[in-house]
């Protein structure tokens, strides 16, 4: 009989653990993975996640080291854990169907940010969002900087053969964003009137160190021939500002100079463009980013099916909240907020 009560005493304990865990599942926290926290622009939205949210919902952050399987491991334990709302920065764009897939097993909202994924995969789970930009639109700005520049300083073009003999340093190959602001910011300048010579293109995983090192082989290669720089992100920018440095370019000597654009509106990039040592870049606000996506998650952590309830957030056709980029150069430094 003492066995038998004993072992009614157990099965009620592990009822009670399972009511309890049932009774928290889904509603413990929002769990975030960014893509790589050594990039400058996804740290920077980390960091404006961190702060929107905090005090408002319990979340945790964690980077995936661009590294898709550590991103799934990642996704995996917040789903173990009781996650609530998914808030997924993609390694890989291509992975998107796998990780809407866990979400909708388990019936957890999803957004997703900065890497777009395919609209088809999006469609096939109606918990799932988007914050992000235009890619088209960002490469049109970059392309209109350097139109603008282009066109205003004659000294610009080495060989005055009216062209411009540049070269492209690319985010990673397949990525949508880095495929577009690849091949549009030609097509603008060449739809407006300026012939282009792409001397070479090469990717950079959108890293500063990597851009660095393309730039110094190019350079052994074009010095006296290169005539822009366009880099599909700042961090990339800055790659390539050090190595033409490296040689005395970009230092003050008007003729030791080479133009460089980029794209995302940081910091450093900012202080450069002050500097006259890059031309312009396109700000990718970050900041904005962030507040949307902070938005969204804790609408949904606070229960809402409408994700841009109450906020000043609209979804377009495609379920995604869309940031507008504004180009910057030093002509409109002093509207920049920092």
């Amino acid at each position: 009989m003492k066995n038998k009560k004993d072992f009614l005493i157990v099965i009620l304990i592990l009822l009670l653990i399972s009511c309890s865990n049932s009774s928290n599942y889904k509603n413990n926290f929002i769990g975030i993975t960014v893509y790589r926290t050594d990039d400058l622009f996804a740290n920077s939205i980390k960091n404006n996640i961190s702060k929107f949210i905090s005090g408002k919902a319990k979340y945790i952050i964690k980077d995936s080291k661009n590294n898709q399987t550590i991103q799934n491991e990642q996704i995996d334990d917040y789903i173990s854990k009781g996650v609530k709302v998914l808030v997924i920065n993609l390694v890989d764009p291509e992975a998107a169907e796998n990780v809407i897939s866990k979400a909708k097993a388990y019936n957890i909202p999803l957004i997703l940010f900065n890497k777009a994924p395919d609209f088809n995969v999006m469609s096939s789970y109606n918990k799932v969002w988007y914050v992000g930009t235009t890619s088209k639109e960002v490469s049109d700005l970059q392309g209109e900087i350097i139109l603008n520049n282009w066109t205003n300083n004659a000294s610009l073009d080495k060989n005055n053969d009216g062209k411009i003999q540049c070269v492209i340093i690319k985010g990673e190959p397949g990525h949508i964003d880095a495929e577009i602001r690849s091949e549009n910011v030609i097509t603008f300048l060449n739809n407006n009137g300026v012939e282009t010579d792409v001397l070479n293109i090469q990717t950079a995983m959108w890293n500063r160190k990597k851009a660095s090192e393309i730039m110094s082989s190019w350079m052994k290669n074009y010095e006296s021939q290169i005539e822009y720089i366009i880099c599909n992100n700042d961090s990339m920018a800055l790659g390539a500002l050090s190595a033409i440095q490296n040689l005395g370019y970009n230092k003050g000597d008007s003729n030791k100079y080479i133009p460089i654009v980029g794209i995302d509106g940081t910091h450093e990039s900012i202080k450069e463009i002050k500097n006259g040592a890059i031309v312009g870049t396109v700000l990718n606000d970050e900041i904005l980013q962030a507040r949307a996506i902070s938005d969204l998650a804790i609408n949904l952590f606070n229960g809402h099916y409408n994700p841009i309830s109450g906020t000043p957030w609209r979804l377009d056709n495609r379920k995604a909240v869309k940031i507008p980029y504004k180009a910057i150069t030093i002509d409109n430094l002093e509207n920049i907020e920092q």
